[in-house]
């Protein structure tokens, strides 16, 4: 069934790559950007800020779903930022007559202590449902893929570094999933009536510890594990500004996503298996899909 679809952040690490899928599987595509003039990918360009109201009316006209991947982790406000924003963008949706709304969100256990990263992401799945719009949520940890910050900071550490130094919450938890399941999973609920209304987890097929992150993406970079030392207690060498020094990531993003890393984030419901079938790819995998797309 051909739908037509507006896909927010349209030039953003997702977006990209989720935009030519979308067209490959039947649809009509609005990609929204606040830069349409110079916008050079596949679907249909739109201008559309989800920080102008007046500016999502003509976007969001005869648009049956609309995939919402916006967030402002680069900006030290960005929980009112994105709070403000999903409202706006919730509203201007049941305006307009949208059908679902599609949403990337985090990954972590109800009642437990979130960042304000992933506390933010669970504000904006409730306010996104704040309207009369059946709203799908996809709660990922780490995407890899080239281009994503998260895959970004692992890649420069490992290849920078002939060794490592980490507190203690370098041993939490995590199920990091590959880009490529990521657009596969977007894709499959995008218009399908089982998903609405849904939380659904997705992950990749190993959890592990950002220790053991790092130490396989080194063996497939370099043919070796990258030596780590844990350490009890956190180190300056690990600040956002060592991180910005080392890797080149911006210092107020690598500090909001360090603040989440002392949480377990892994799947725990696999119901999205059902919906949309098909095993995900390996940690390993992922790595090597992303440095063969990027820069090595």
């Amino acid at each position: 069934m051909s739908l037509t679809v507006l896909v927010t952040g349209a030039t953003g690490f997702v977006g990209r790559r989720l935009v030519p899928a979308l067209v490959e599987a039947g649809h009509q595509v609005k990609a929204m950007t606040r830069n349409p003039d110079t916008y050079d990918g596949q679907g249909d360009p739109v201008f559309g800020d989800v920080n102008d109201p007046g500016s999502l009316a003509a976007p969001l006209e005869g648009v049956d779903v609309a995939i919402y991947l916006v967030h402002s982790l680069d900006d030290n406000d960005f929980e009112r930022k994105d709070a403000e924003a999903a409202k706006t963008f919730a509203l201007a949706a049941a305006a307009n007559g949208v059908q679902q709304i599609v949403y990337l969100g985090g990954l972590g256990k109800e009642g437990s202590q979130l960042s304000p990263h992933l506390r933010s992401r669970r504000e904006v799945e409730t306010l996104l449902a704040g309207s009369d719009v059946p709203v799908t949520v996809l709660r990922a940890a780490i995407v890899v893929g080239a281009g994503g910050i998260s895959w970004e900071m692992t890649r420069k550490l490992v290849k920078n570094l002939p060794a490592m130094v980490v507190p203690k919450w370098a041993a939490t938890l995590t199920q990091p999933i590959a880009l490529d399941d990521v657009i596969r999973y977007i894709v499959g609920v995008t218009g399908l009536e089982k998903a609405y209304g849904q939380v659904l987890e997705i992950g990749g097929a190993d959890q592990l510890s950002y220790i053991g992150m790092m130490q396989e993406a080194g063996e497939v970079m370099l043919g070796r594990k990258v030596p780590v030392l844990k350490v009890p207690v956190g180190t300056p060498l690990l600040s956002s500004w060592w991180i910005k020094l080392i890797t080149g990531v911006n210092a107020t993003t690598a500090g909001n996503l360090i603040d989440s890393m002392g949480t377990e984030v892994v799947q725990t419901d696999y119901t999205i298996r059902d919906l949309v079938p098909g095993e995900p790819l390996t940690y390993a995998e992922a790595v090597r899909r992303a440095l063969e797309e990027g820069p090595r």
